[in-house]
């Protein structure tokens, strides 16, 4: 179990074993997240959104146009 001090002007520095399981380094962001327990989790936020480019594949099947869509009359 690792330990750190909180100092007067409310810093803290994580220990290195939770940096580096978290593969966490300068610059890097966290977020705290208090949960109804008391507990607090931390997370890095080591993604960006741009990392999520591509992960949904287009659907297979027929296309439809908008202008099909449209009821008619419309």
């Amino acid at each position: 179990m690792s330990e750190a001090t909180l100092t007067s002007k409310g810093q803290i520095t994580i220990p290195a074993d939770i940096r580096k399981s978290m593969s966490i380094g300068p610059k890097d962001r966290l977020t705290f997240t208090p949960m109804p327990d008391g507990t607090v989790v931390m997370r890095a936020k080591t993604r960006s959104i741009k990392d999520l480019k591509g992960m949904l594949k287009p659907p297979q099947g027929a296309h439809v146009s908008i202008s099909d869509m449209r009821l008619s009359g419309d």
